[in-house]
């Protein structure tokens, strides 16, 4: 399993209320709907929460500002994912949640990056 990480800031205009409902209804929505296109097999939306504990974590630490939330776009293996971002029908849907994630993301301060799981706790 491939997973597509997504680390979000908001766009500076948004409160943190109205970007996590726009992400978590609005964009959901559309992943939702395109999914099949992009080969995606889960999505998992994780929204920062507790700001007083993350100033206290943050700061036994000496870390930076977290991000506003985290996607999680799971794909079977990146043949998969690279296949199915060859279709016309994955090229629209792409184009279309772009546009999508410009109301809300602000993409200078997010990263994006591919990543695969070793867990080590759990089952």
């Amino acid at each position: 399993m491939i997973k597509l990480v997504y680390c979000l800031r908001r766009r500076s205009a948004l409160t943190f209320e109205d970007f996590s409902s726009y992400w978590r209804n609005e964009h959901a929505a559309l992943v939702r709907r395109h999914a099949p296109s992009l080969g995606i097999v889960r999505y998992v939306q994780s929204h920062t929460a507790a700001p007083d504990v993350n100033l206290v974590l943050r700061a036994a630490r000496g870390l930076l500002e977290p991000y506003d939330g985290i996607a999680e776009i799971y794909f079977h293996d990146l043949d998969s994912m690279a296949k199915a971002h060859m279709s016309a029908d994955a090229e629209a849907a792409q184009h279309e949640l772009s546009e999508d994630e410009d109301k809300f993301i602000d993409r200078g301060c997010s990263c994006l990056f591919v990543t695969e799981e070793y867990q080590v706790i759990g089952t």
